[in-house]
């Protein structure tokens, strides 16, 4: 097998076993949580979390080289792909990036999203 297939295939297995690891972990503290599994262009993130009154968090899980900018970009537009695909209003979708630190478990994750985001100001033109 050419190195570069075996590589980008353990890279995937990595992603899905820290998918699997986030999800369970958010289980086992209460959280209703479940995992997507669209891909392409209309991806809707790699986790739903059902929040009270109808409200949802979208999760982008990564294993990778960290890269907020893009990885904020990727979640904002699964964001939209979800709430778009289930008729729901946008603005009832929330996104964020949970980030896998090296030797550590789920809980030291890293969790990132905007000031606009987090403090729920209204979008910037």
């Amino acid at each position: 097998m050419d190195p570069i297939v075996k590589r980008n295939r353990a890279n995937k297995r990595k992603g899905a076993d820290w998918e699997i690891e986030l999800m369970t972990g958010l289980r086992s503290v209460g959280e209703d949580v479940e995992r997507l599994r669209l891909t392409g262009a209309e991806d809707e993130g790699d986790l739903a979390i059902r929040e009270d009154g109808g409200l949802f968090t979208i999760v982008e899980a990564k294993n990778a080289k960290f890269e907020p900018g893009p990885f904020l970009d990727e979640a904002r537009r699964e964001r939209l792909n979800f709430a778009k695909h289930r008729g729901i209003d946008p603005d009832l979708v929330d996104s964020v990036v949970v980030v896998k630190r090296r030797g550590k478990n789920w809980r030291q994750a890293y969790v990132l999203t905007t000031v606009e985001a987090y403090f729920g100001l209204d979008t910037a033109e």
